[in-house]
């Protein structure tokens, strides 16, 4: 099989600009590169860590105004050194808003929690053992 990894997560959003600085500053992803489709409606933005062959998170405005509350995407997850600093981190800043009350750990010993996006998607930060 030709497929080799995962290049890009897409998300629908609201606001492209609010969710940029939302996946900057709270989730310290880094913009690449924003566009206008062909189309002239939709507006794209592809963020990163700026390592190569990444797998990218886009962001897709325009597509649909109409997002459930979960958001078109169940949740992202995104790999963390320390799992307990960033839950008091994302826990204290009062823009965020909790889904988990605690950290879980999993029986392999992987331990994660989930916070809003600011477009409701689910934000997972996870600290694994693998």
């Amino acid at each position: 099989m030709a497929t080799k990894k995962i290049e890009h997560v897409g998300i629908m959003v609201a606001d492209l600009e609010r969710s940029i600085a939302f996946y900057e500053n709270i989730v310290g992803l880094t913009l690449k590169d924003t566009l206008t489709h062909t189309n002239g409606v939709i507006r794209l933005a592809f963020l990163g860590f700026g390592q190569s062959a990444e797998t990218e998170l886009e962001l897709i405005s325009g597509y649909n105004d109409k997002l459930p509350q979960e958001g078109k995407v169940h949740h992202i997850a995104f790999t963390v050194d320390d799992i307990e600093e960033e839950f008091t981190r994302i826990r204290t800043n009062t823009n965020l808003k909790m889904i988990d009350s605690e950290i879980t750990t999993l029986p392999n010993g992987s331990r994660y929690f989930f916070f809003y996006g600011p477009d409701g998607e689910w934000i997972e930060f996870f600290e694994t053992t693998r």
